[in-house]
């Protein structure tokens, strides 16, 4: 770092996550002091030289490197987002002195200012870079060792893809790209099915994962945060993620209340019920007991449940110490699980500026399906949609997303004279010019190039800023005036309020490019037999908090066809997922593949 900033990583922002508890420690920076070592040389902003790179000193850091046996390097100068040839030359340096270490600079990982947020980006690409450059290098040579020809992509977290070559050089932008591919066809099912505006839902074993999609587009972030204080400068898919999935622990607090996760028993012991070791209660026992899973196992039976245990489970650590019965316990266990979903729902929609009424809910993972009507119920949603691979919706997204890239450049300008159009205008030109070179490399032609555009705008006096999409018309005196006005549409949606007759301000400009690639054709389902021939048995299920069970019918997904119409209460068993219909609500299987649940009475 340039010297006098060694700090930047522990100071932050100068905030706390938790404002009134004396007792709360952030989180230790990726990077331990000692290891933060200080270089001579500034930059100002306009790329002068207020002191020259102290090349003797950056030869004494590295051979303080080598006997500390560093494997990762990250570089972070001042003002390196707009002007970075001394992090260039001291990357040449290290890389010729130390050629296995992975070195990183944060001009390659962030184009933008904020010392802070771009040295957190180019420190995590530096963590996880030598694990995920060899986990990749691996992935290849195996691939092609097995005779695989074709290319690998990898998934990134603003909902494209990249070369492995790429992905080896920016790891970071591989964080959340699992959710990322969810979004995307979160997008996909809006287009299929013609409905703009979805909120998904993604319950795996540890956490779940929401996103929005708005007049059929994901909604992006910038940064993405990983946790306080580790934000990651680069555009992601708004996802957020809680700590309640089906391996989530049920747990009693100082108070007496019960509480679910975010602790999780992972894969390995996992729940109760699998029979592995574990012994604390989790959402996948409760999901057991309260009759919602086949006591014959997950996936077809091949993964077997023991709802003994999963009752023992419960019992002696949540029923009993609270005094209640074991379906009680079991169904406030489910309760208070949804209530932490419904929160991350929240989340991505109402503090976002749009009422979750007026959204379909998707269900994706494999755990989601026993959860998603009362989830609905909680939130005013009339409308759900549950593929019949919902397990698999992130990995379909992925195989249906377009390589991408995003070129960003700061530039604060106030779009109140006529330098501002001429700067935005010509910025836009340069970084696209990158971009569209980058994708020729990767072998797509011009007409298979695709470009948007975007600005982080906020009214002068503000701290932060927001994003607009913007067309990709001539930035001219006419298309300045679009710019604010588009500004001043967004800051209303975001905050209830606009300004019309302040100054706006442009802080940074985006261009995202996407290299467009073949889609696979999605099938179509043949239409659907007698319903009641689907029914492979039946069992008692819990849908109140009273503990009173119903016998509900099992159908088996594998016999429904288009058309097919299930109403509650009811279980629908797919072979990775299992969708519970709670009492007043219907499902109907669309030739796309995707059940769509409403409620009885408005259906």
């Amino acid at each position: 770092v340039t010297e006098g900033h060694r700090d930047t990583l522990d100071i932050r922002r100068a905030n706390r996550q938790e404002l009134y508890d004396a007792q709360w420690v952030p989180p230790p920076p990726l990077v331990p002091r000692r290891n933060r070592l200080e270089i001579k040389e500034r930059l100002m902003w306009n790329g002068e030289v207020a002191l020259p790179l102290d090349e003797a000193q950056v030869e004494d850091v590295i051979e303080t490197l080598k006997a500390r046996e560093i494997e990762a390097v990250a570089i972070c100068f001042m003002h390196s987002y707009q002007h970075p040839k001394h992090e260039l030359r001291v990357k040449e340096m290290v890389q010729a002195a130390l050629p296995d270490a992975f070195v990183t600079a944060s001009y390659e990982t962030s184009q933008e200012f904020r010392e802070f947020e771009r040295g957190s980006t180019v420190a995590a690409n530096a963590f996880v870079g030598p694990k995920v450059r060899n986990y990749l290098n691996n992935l290849d040579s195996a691939l092609k060792n097995d005779g695989v020809t074709a290319g690998v992509a990898i998934m990134q977290s603003n909902g494209g893809i990249c070369t492995i070559d790429e992905a080896a050089e920016l790891p970071v932008k591989l964080a959340r790209s699992g959710p990322a591919g969810g979004a995307m066809a979160l997008q996909k099912l809006a287009e299929l099915t013609g409905v703009p505006d979805l909120v998904g839902i993604d319950i795996g074993g540890t956490s779940a994962d929401v996103s929005v999609i708005v007049d059929g587009r994901p909604r992006w972030a910038s940064p993405l945060l990983v946790e306080w204080g580790m934000p990651l400068l680069f555009p992601s898919v708004d996802v957020v993620s809680i700590g309640a999935g089906g391996g989530s622990i049920a747990w009693i607090d100082e108070g007496g209340a019960l509480q679910m996760g975010p602790q999780s028993a992972g894969a390995a012991p996992g729940p109760a019920c699998y029979g592995q070791g574990g012994t604390e209660p989790t959402t996948t026992d409760v999901n057991l007991v309260l009759g919602y899973l086949s006591p014959d196992g997950l996936v077809g039976g091949r993964l077997p449940l023991d709802r003994q245990k999963a009752e023992e489970a419960i019992r002696s650590k949540i029923a009993e110490p609270l005094g209640l019965s074991l379906e009680k316990a079991a169904y406030g266990m489910f309760t208070i699980v949804n209530a932490n979903m419904v929160n991350g729902i929240r989340r991505v929609s109402i503090e976002r500026g749009y009422d979750p009424r007026d959204f379909v809910l998707v269900c994706a993972g494999g755990a989601t399906g026993a959860h998603i009507t009362a989830l609905a119920r909680e939130m005013g949603i009339k409308k759900i949609l549950v593929n019949k691979l919902a397990s698999g919706l992130c990995a379909f997204g992925q195989i249906i997303s377009n390589v991408k890239y995003n070129y960003m450049a700061t530039c604060p300008l106030r779009l109140d004279n006529d330098e501002a159009y001429r700067r935005i205008g010509a910025l836009f030109e340069e970084v696209e010019a990158q971009g569209v070179a980058h994708l020729k490399a990767d072998g797509f032609e011009e007409d298979r190039i695709e470009i948007r555009r975007s600005l982080e705008m906020r009214y002068v006096g503000q701290v932060h800023e927001c994003t607009v999409e913007v067309g990709n018309f001539a930035i001219d005196a006419a298309g300045i005036e679009a710019l604010k006005d588009a500004f001043h549409a967004r800051h209303e949606q975001l905050y209830t309020y606009s300004e019309p007759n302040s100054i706006v301000e442009v802080v940074n400009l985006e261009s995202t490019l996407y290299g467009l690639v073949d889609k696979p054709e999605v099938a179509r389902l043949a239409a659907g037999a007698d319903v009641d021939a689907a029914i492979k048995g039946s069992r008692n299920a819990i849908f109140s908090a009273d503990g009173t069970p119903q016998r509900v019918p099992v159908f088996d997904g594998e016999k429904l066809g288009a058309g097919s119409l299930v109403t509650g209460p009811a279980i629908v068993e797919e072979i990775t997922t299992t969708i519970v219909i709670e009492p007043d609500w219907q499902a109907e299987l669309h030739e796309s593949g995707s059940y769509v649940l409403t409620p009885v009475d408005t259906a």
